[in-house]
C-alpha cells in the first residue's frame, strides 16, 4: 500500500514537499511515479524515479521546479516542489510499475496507487 502526502494550500512561488511510503513492501525493483490530476483533465506525469539506480525523469513542466529524491531508510520517497504555480493545482498521486523505462509517463501501465494529496496553489 502507498501512502502520499504533504499537499496543502500555498500561493503561487511557493514550496511544498510530497512524501510516498510505502507499508508492507519495499520499492526495491520499482519505478515510482509521481502524476497529478486536476479537476475535468486527465492525469498527467509529472516526474519518475527508477529506485534501483536512482534515475529520474520530469515532465517538461516542471523542470528545474521540482526534484525527486528518496530516503532509502524510510523507503519513502519525495517530491520537492519549488517555485509553484497556480496550474500545478491538482489532486498528486505516486504510484509504482515495473514496465521498461520509456513508457512511465503512461498512467495506465502502473499496478500500485496512493490516495493521492491535494496541491493548491493560489495566485
Amino acid at each position: 500500500q502507498l501512502q502520499a502526502c504533504g499537499g496543502g494550500l500555498v500561493q503561487a512561488g511557493g514550496s511544498l514537499r510530497l512524501s510516498c511510503a510505502a507499508s508492507g513492501r519495499t520499492f526495491s525493483g520499482y519505478i515510482v511515479g509521481w502524476f497529478r490530476q486536476a479537476p475535468g483533465k486527465d492525469r498527467e506525469f509529472v516526474s519518475a524515479f527508477r529506485w534501483s539506480g536512482g534515475t529520474t525523469r520530469y515532465a517538461d513542466s516542471v523542470k528545474g521546479r521540482f526534484t525527486i529524491s528518496r530516503d532509502i531508510a524510510k523507503n519513502t520517497l519525495y517530491l520537492q516542489m519549488n517555485n509553484l504555480k497556480p496550474e500545478d493545482t491538482a489532486v498528486y498521486y505516486c504510484g509504482l510499475t515495473r514496465i521498461v523505462w520509456p513508457e512511465i509517463a503512461n498512467h495506465k501501465r502502473y499496478d500500485i496507487w496512493g490516495q493521492g494529496t491535494l496541491v493548491t496553489v493560489s495566485s
